[in-house]
């Protein structure tokens, strides 16, 4: 009556023994580690710059503990934080200012566990100690600036279709155009009206003059401001890359909020500068002449660069000559957006241009047919070569198209790049906090000691109360946060300080599921059933009310994380899995203990159940 399967038994052995593996990380903890990042796209993280690596910390007599590569950095782990800060000085002089070289926090973990990817979890910024922005979006400048691009648009649009104007000015968040006659007006509204429809518009006439007022609609005001935010959101996680940061946190509060964490981040200021910096775009044609001549492009690699031009480089590491004369600017640039070839269907970057930069790039295009145009990117006055593409023929309307050689993903990337080399908007810091790492360990010491006596305080009841069904009790709750770690853990999860007052309340909630279970069978021993019934029914009639309460709390867990931000949506994460955890852990978990040990006794008289 009361035996289980045995692919039972090997499930939750199999259960134990993954908790266990994934649950191990958690202890080694962690080792000083430096580790080095490229600033520009076209320098390879390889086992080439693992070598400089290691040579300079074997002349600066630094012996790490291992260097180990991965695909975005290579990372050497030091002994302790005296050698990593000067490794991080040895490694910085030996590299040069191409190479981002950041102290970070690496886990103990042994080589066999990580092969396997079981990695410990995160720590927040209230654990492990680091920097917290709350940064708001300037969205009048966002709208602002996009108004007027389509004064610069409209200012195209008339001249090109010879519709006489006295002037176009924007007056707050609107655009005023003023004509001399009415036909002139309607003209230019019809015209208006067709090309931009984004645009509200309205007449009025005043003194002999003729005006359209252009505001921008509801519709296209949330989606400009939606797109700056996310593009600045974008703009900001690329950037915190640079930091070495284990696991940022950069997410957006409100309509115009972002909040900023970097757990680890003891230096406000560089974290201020990385956040706030700015880069600009360029498009300069290449000087096929000398690109053609090969001897010109290995004395510009050796350092003697031709005359009126500069040195860059392309993302695959080609080199570029590039005339000094700049055509267009970012400025220019109204949006980019990363699809497809209308005739070869392969992965292509569509960019929009204002009306000015239509007028430049039209022009230019049209002289410079067969001719290959670079496209910079330029941070921290290091610029590199987006793409560098060949002028079929002559492109106007503001619309082009970067295409060849791209995968879907480069598209993407690209596009990101052109749109979101600057901040969309200005952001303003409105709220700064520091935690340092002796109040983050003083935290985890706190939450640590907080679930520890309150299981050793539940264990103590369970086992006086219940006796030897108590014990298994208490085994199957610590079974549950095991589990509960071990999920965490494999979903690479950011502990936080709700995350752990979290974890004190599930081991709470779950032994409720095993008091049910074993009031359940001390009432039907009561009612004069037999041990091997009363554990049958006991577990079989709990069940129903520990799945009608767990799954009332699940919901609220779930309402929380829908509807909550930053801790909230820790704490709930941790209160989701708990339930889930606590449900697998109070019902299999116990019962298979239980069937171990009572169900192999053919003539039971006895429960040891207090």
């Amino acid at each position: 009556m009361n035996r289980y399967p045995l692919w039972k038994y090997l499930l939750i052995l199999a259960a134990v023994i993954v908790g266990l593996v994934y649950t191990l990380p958690n202890f080694y903890g962690e080792v000083p580690a430096v580790q080095v990042s490229p600033l520009r796209s076209n320098l390879k993280v390889d086992a080439a710059l693992m070598e400089r690596v290691e040579e300079a910390l074997k002349k600066a007599d630094l012996t790490p503990e291992g260097v180990a590569l991965d695909t975005t950095s290579v990372k050497a782990r030091l002994s302790n934080t005296e050698d990593q800060l000067k490794a991080k000085d040895v490694v910085q002089a030996a590299l040069g200012d191409d190479y981002v070289v950041a102290l970070n926090l690496l886990s103990r973990s042994p080589e066999w566990l990580t092969s396997i990817g079981a990695l410990p979890m995160y720590l927040g910024l209230d654990l492990r100690g680091g920097v917290h922005f709350l940064m708001q979006v300037d969205m009048k400048s966002a709208l602002t600036k996009r108004l007027d691009a389509y004064g610069n648009d409209i200012r195209t649009l008339l001249r090109d279709q010879r519709i006489q104007y006295s002037g176009i000015s924007r007056d707050g968040q609107a655009l005023t155009v003023r004509f001399r006659e009415a036909a002139l007006r309607d003209r230019a509204l019809a015209r208006i009206a067709k090309d931009f429809p984004d645009l509200e518009l309205k007449t009025a006439a005043d003194a002999g003059e003729f005006r359209i007022s252009a505001a921008l609609r509801i519709e296209a005001q949330r989606q400009i401001q939606e797109f700056a935010l996310q593009q600045n959101i974008n703009t900001l996680r690329n950037r915190v890359n640079e930091l070495g940061v284990a696991e940022p946190i950069i997410q957006q509060q409100g309509a115009d909020r972002v909040v900023v964490q970097l757990p680890g981040v003891q230096d406000t200021a560089k974290a201020k500068d990385i956040l706030g910096r700015t880069a600009t775009l360029e498009v300069r044609m290449v000087d096929d002449e000398k690109m053609r001549d090969l001897a010109a492009v290995q004395q510009a690699k050796a350092g003697q660069v031709p005359f009126g031009t500069d040195l860059y480089y392309e993302r695959n590491g080609e080199a570029v000559l590039v005339r000094k004369q700049v055509v267009l600017t970012g400025e220019r640039i109204n949006d980019a957006q990363p699809g497809f070839d209308g005739t070869t269907g392969e992965p292509a970057v569509h960019i929009s241009l204002d009306g000015a930069g239509a007028r430049i790039f039209q022009q230019v295009t049209r002289e410079n047919v067969g001719k290959r145009m670079a496209i910079l990117l330029f941070e921290r006055g290091k610029g590199e070569v987006v793409t560098a593409p060949v002028i079929r023929t002559e492109i106007g309307g503001g619309r082009v198209q970067i295409s060849g050689r791209m995968t879907t993903q480069e598209a993407r990337d690209v596009s990101l790049l052109l749109r979101a080399g600057a901040l969309a908007a200005p952001m303003e810091i409105v709220e700064e906090r520091t935690v340092g790492p002796s109040l983050g360990a003083d935290n985890i010491r706190i939450g640590f000691n907080s679930a520890l006596y309150g299981f050793a305080a539940i264990a103590v009841f369970m086992i006086m109360y219940y006796t030897l069904v108590g014990v298994f009790s208490v085994l199957a709750l610590a079974m549950n946060v095991l589990f509960l770690t071990a999920l965490l853990s494999m979903l690479q999860a950011t502990l936080t300080l709700p995350g752990m007052a979290g974890i004190a309340l599930t081991i709470g909630m779950a032994i409720d599921a095993n008091v049910l279970i074993n009031e359940r069978i001390r009432e039907e021993l009561r009612n004069g059933n037999t041990p091997h019934a009363a554990i049958y029914v006991g577990y079989d009639r709990a069940w129903g009310t520990i799945l009608d309460s767990n799954i009332t709390t699940l919901i609220a867990g779930l309402a929380l994380f829908a509807f909550g931000s930053g801790p909230v949506k820790g704490f709930a994460v941790v209160l989701c899995l708990g339930i889930l955890t606590s449900i697998f852990s109070a019902v299999m978990v116990s019962r298979s203990m239980m069937n171990l040990y009572y169900g192999s006794r053919r003539k039971l008289d006895h429960i040891s159940i207090g």
